[in-house]
């Protein structure tokens, strides 16, 4: 007896290939579905409380009112996809009304081995939320650029936390960079809007006495933590060069926040050439473990401790706390650290 035509087998083949795609299309609808609803929910201009449950409920009746389940999954599809080229609409701005924190865009000049940066923020706070705004301009040298330093600030969950790079100075106070939220006033952070079109970036330039000093000694239930990296001084100067292209280019055309694709840990990142970056890794995005994976990639100072010893030697908060309002702040809460040696034999 002769085996299956080839019509057959093609029909065979075909209706196999359905039975797997239904069940992923199934799943990839309900992904798009929910995104939808959440960009209505969070993004769209007016009616946000009730848009979502009519785009919902609009698109259940659809659904029951369609024969096929193909052409079912079509129009959930078609809803989401109208959704989308909406949402794509939405332009970042730069002339909203901010909160005082995050009213003023740094910029730089750059004059051959001097960089002139404006708008350095260093608040004088009473309170977490009480403060005298003072925006200062510095100047810095690239020839005097030793090396980089990065706090990681823990804000609750061990597995999410916030880096701050701060590049040290022979000659100059450390300058150290935050990438945020730009928040509008009466604006609270959300994890989930941080998802969608919800906040601007922006590049914070600070003095450490304020951008570290505001996590340790103000905000409640945050940690700090200190780590000497082993980047070399040329090296550094690309960095810094990075932060300040960054900086312009964000000052001439604003961006999206995004809580995943551009965010504190990714924007760094994807400032590197793609030849320089690191290798992607989970802890890229899960940035509460990026202590772990430099520490695994020998990229900061360990003085010879394991992993767990040399995060508990990183924690400045005590430091911090007792160095307060003192003008040598840098230096204290760098005091006795591994890789910090010339700091603690420093003058005060």
């Amino acid at each position: 007896m002769s085996g299956p035509s080839f019509p057959d087998r093609s029909a065979r083949l075909l209706r196999a290939v359905k039975k797997i795609l239904f069940p992923l299309g199934c799943l990839f609808t309900a992904g798009a579905v929910a995104w939808a609803f959440g960009a209505l929910h969070f993004d769209f201009p007016v009616l946000r409380g009730i848009l979502p449950w009519i785009f919902l409920l609009g698109l259940l009746a659809l659904v029951w009112r369609l024969p096929g389940r193909w052409r079912k999954l079509g129009a959930g599809l078609g809803l989401c996809v109208i959704v989308w080229a909406w949402w794509l609409t939405q332009q970042p701005r730069h002339d909203r009304v901010w909160q005082p924190d995050v009213a003023e865009l740094p910029w730089a000049e750059i004059n051959g081995d001097t960089i002139t940066l404006h708008h350095v923020r260093n608040f004088d706070y009473q309170t977490e939320t009480e403060f005298t705004p003072r925006w200062e301009t510095r100047t810095v040298r690239l020839s005097q650029l030793t090396g980089v330093d990065l706090f990681i600030n823990y804000w609750g969950s061990p597995w999410m936390a916030h880096p701050i790079a701060s590049f040290q100075f022979a000659d100059a106070p450390p300058l150290a960079f935050s990438i945020e939220t730009r928040k509008e006033a009466g604006e609270s952070y959300s994890a989930l809007g941080g998802l969608y079109r919800q906040f601007e970036l922006i590049f914070i330039a600070a003095d450490e006495r304020d951008v570290i000093r505001l996590r340790t000694n103000y905000r409640k239930g945050e940690e700090a933590y200190l780590y000497r990296t082993r980047i070399s001084p040329e090296r550094a100067r690309e960095r810094l060069m990075e932060y300040l292209t960054s900086i312009n280019q964000l000052k001439d055309r604003p961006r999206w926040y995004n809580a995943i694709t551009t965010n504190c840990t990714t924007a760094i990142r994807t400032q590197h050439p793609a030849r320089e970056r690191l290798p992607f890794d989970w802890r890229l995005i899960v940035n509460g473990k990026g202590d772990e994976l430099l520490y695994e990639r020998n990229a900061i100072e360990n003085g010879g401790l394991p992993f767990t010893g040399l995060r508990k030697s990183a924690l400045i908060n005590p430091a911090a706390l007792a160095a307060d309002q003192s003008p040598d702040f840098s230096r204290l809460i760098r005091q006795g650290r591994p890789g910090f040696a010339a700091e603690a034999a420093s003058p005060p």
